[in-house]
């Protein structure tokens, strides 16, 4: 086992066999072997800035000029940038908290599986002795889930950046990350309402009257759940006003809870989540556990020879991801009716 002292650090690393540059870290210097000591609580990477001491974070943050002061320093960089637009993707999304599974894949293509229960099928009756016991069909959609890049260009010099703080520029960073992240919500939305191009589009329930919510349409929304349950809803910003004001919404509870946590709930229990993805006038109603699936080929990869050979001339950082639907019934959308002409 090499120590993290005394590693000799590459760029080839980047590609080794597959896998991130921290996962080839780990392999030549695994964190387990640093239980009770003072390094205890950090990673391969962590353990290599500790070593050039290059301060990320604070006020006594480094420059960036302090990643390339040797070329063992500067095969550091990427994966910095890498782990600041990672950690700006999961600051800004929501998607955690709306799919039911993440499935990573080594394609720009990705047939989903299928399975669309009948109400015989959901009723599970009685198997008598050395009965049949009834099937349910398991099978792969017919059209193929796309995945879409999503990412930006970093273009400037090394001389522009040079003097500038880790800390500031790890913010830019981290705002390229939640652009990803809004992105791929927008996706995520679509095919919630749309489908995912194997005609399971979501059941839309127009509300009662016009250009307003009231607390009989949620009902009736909820209500559209019978074989799941309805934990989250997730409104255009037209949409959210309207919820707010109703009556029910200004339980005192629920803004203690918003107070607190900084999520709001709705009188049925469900999360409520405002996204500018949501088409006007629209509220999209899910089942968290079995309504949506997100496909990644590239979580969030950068240009690693440019950062290093080139100190951030025109360097891409990009995400490929994609969405499926699992049980097309578990989404319901509540549409406004609209005033208009009337």
């Amino acid at each position: 086992m090499a120590y993290y002292d005394n590693l000799t650090l590459e760029k080839g690393m980047y590609r080794s066999g597959g896998q991130g540059f921290t996962q080839a870290l780990e392999e030549l210097d695994p964190s387990g072997a640093y239980q009770g000591t003072g390094l205890q609580g950090l990673d391969a990477f962590e353990r290599q800035l500790k070593r050039f001491n290059i301060k990320v974070g604070g006020g006594s943050s480094d420059c960036v000029e302090k990643f390339f002061q040797s070329s063992q320093t500067a095969t550091l960089f990427p994966e910095y940038v890498r782990r600041s637009v990672a950690l700006g993707v999961k600051d800004a999304s929501i998607l955690q908290d709306l799919i039911a599974a993440n499935t990573a894949i080594d394609a720009m293509d990705y047939r989903p599986l299928a399975s669309i229960p009948s109400e015989e099928d959901k009723s599970l009756k009685r198997v008598a002795e050395g009965a049949q016991i009834p099937s349910t069909q398991i099978r792969v959609q017919d059209h193929l889930v796309r995945l879409y890049k999503r990412g930006r260009v970093l273009v400037s010099s090394y001389e522009a950046l040079r003097f500038e703080r880790l800390d500031l520029f790890t913010v830019t960073l981290r705002q390229i990350g939640a652009w990803i992240a809004r992105s791929q919500l927008n996706d995520a939305v679509k095919v919630l309402i749309e489908g995912d191009g194997n005609q399971n589009p979501a059941k839309v329930i127009p509300t009662a009257g016009a250009d307003a919510i009231t607390y009989d349409d949620l009902l009736g929304l909820w209500g559209e759940f019978q074989d799941y349950e309805m934990n989250r809803l997730v409104a255009a910003p037209d949409v959210m006003q309207k919820l707010l004001g109703i009556a029910e919404f200004r339980d005192p509870l629920t803004g203690l809870n918003f107070q607190g946590t900084g999520r709001l709930s709705t009188p049925m229990g469900a999360a409520l989540y405002r996204a500018a993805g949501v088409p006007e006038g629209m509220l999209v109603a899910l089942d968290k556990s079995c309504a949506l699936e997100m496909v990644t080929a590239a979580e969030v990869s950068v240009e690693y020879d440019k950062l290093i050979d080139r100190q951030l001339e025109r360097a891409a950082i990009t995400s490929v991801a994609g969405f499926a639907k699992i049980f097309p019934d578990a989404v319901r959308v509540l549409k406004v009716k609209s005033g208009a002409g009337a």
